[in-house]
């Protein structure tokens, strides 16, 4: 259904994109097994933000999934700790993965300190390790 309330009614390219961000977001907490009730109530906190943030800019759908995934690490940073941590560095000090680039198309997740690629935003399921950590 749409939020007219049509359930004929066509899903715009907005409703699309941030369905699609809500989506990929939702599988890298579930991957990193912290998609609790409070930590979903963020990621929908963060499309109603970016749906207005879209409607302002509508060139700017492509980039919702990586403002949704930055959002949502800003959000639990401050709540549960650093999210997700980095799977490739084994020792020293656990540091989290960043979106990359930070306002852009097919956003990843980065490790800078290896400077390396770990994955793509909603693939998660596909590198290992990582819970959230302070």
């Amino acid at each position: 259904m749409t939020p007219t309330g049509d359930p004929d009614a066509p899903i715009t390219r907005l409703e699309q994109a941030l369905h699609a961000a809500r989506a990929l977001v939702l599988a890298d907490l579930a991957a990193r097994e912290v998609a609790e009730a409070d930590v979903v109530s963020m990621v929908e906190e963060s499309v109603v933000q970016r749906r207005w943030w879209v409607e302002q800019w509508p060139d700017g759908a492509g980039y919702v999934a990586g403002l949704v995934a930055q959002d949502v690490q800003d959000a639990l940073l401050e709540t549960y700790g650093r999210w997700p941590l980095c799977p490739v560095c084994g020792g020293g000090d656990p540091h989290a993965l960043e979106v990359e680039p930070e306002l852009g198309p097919d956003p990843q997740w980065v490790c800078h300190k290896a400077g390396v690629r770990v994955a793509a935003i909603g693939r998660l399921d596909s590198a290992s390790g990582g819970t959230a950590s302070s």
